[in-house]
Parts: structure tokens; C-alpha cells; sequence
């Protein structure tokens, strides 16, 4: 398959309004979901394409909540980006299945369970330290 670098290329731009981010949301959204076989195929993965579905509304949910006009714009940046590096395979089979599809759901710790731990910082040392 031949690589076209522009493809998928935008000009970055900045939301107007909240509903111009949804907007701009949606249409990230509806790019992947259609994208989802071509994926599929282009990387030769051992999953559906639904699977490939569920996996990216997961990545979209995980940031349901987010508000923050700039955060979002960082959001569908990175999104853009991601779409266009995997459409046009600049990833490797590995980077989609490892990255893309694997699901984050880590479990949120409170200071007194990291406490708990008993993480001591002077047992690390820093790569730097030159001490061996």
C-alpha cells in the first residue's frame, strides 16, 4: 500500500464554542469507527473489527469527562494524530495491538495506600547519582 503522507493531514485549529468541540469530537470519533476495518487489515491483527470499535470508544470514554476547552484541544490533537500515524501505517503490528487496543484500567490509589506501601525514595537511586 502506498503511504500518503497528507492523507489525513489538518490544519491545526482552535474550538470557537464547546459545541464546535463536540462537534470536532464526533467527527474524530466517526473517522475511527470507520477506520476500525482498514485497520484490521492494514495490520494483519488477530481481532475483529468490533473489537477494534469497543476498543476505541473505551479510549473516547476515558475522557468523557473532560471540560477544559484546553484539554480537550490537546485531546483531539493527539487523537488526530494517532488516526493519522495508523491509518496510514507508520506503526508497527505491535504499537496498535500494545498501545491502541490494550485496555488501561488502573486502579486509583489514595496517599495513604501509597503510604502504606512503604515506598522508600532513598532506596532509589537516580540513574545520574554516578554512585554504583
Amino acid at each position: 500500500m502506498t503511504t500518503i503522507p497528507s492523507r489525513f493531514a489538518q490544519l491545526s485549529r482552535v474550538s470557537g464554542s464547546p459545541a464546535e468541540a463536540r462537534l470536532r469530537v464526533i467527527d474524530l470519533y466517526r473517522a475511527w469507527i470507520r477506520a476500525a476495518p482498514e485497520i484490521v487489515t492494514l495490520y494483519a491483527l488477530p481481532v475483529t473489527p468490533n473489537y477494534v470499535r469497543y476498543c476505541i470508544r473505551q479510549r473516547f470514554e476515558a475522557n468523557r469527562h473532560v471540560t477544559d476547552p484546553r484539554a480537550i484541544e490537546v485531546l483531539l490533537h493527539k487523537g488526530r494524530l494517532e488516526f493519522q500515524e495508523t491509518v496510514n501505517c507508520w506503526k508497527q503490528t505491535d504499537h496498535v495491538m500494545g498501545i491502541l487496543l490494550k485496555v488501561e484500567e488502573r486502579p486509583q490509589r489514595t496517599f495513604l495506600q501509597k503510604f502504606f506501601e512503604g515506598r522508600d525514595e532513598d532506596a532509589v537511586r537516580p540513574a545520574a547519582s554516578g554512585v554504583v
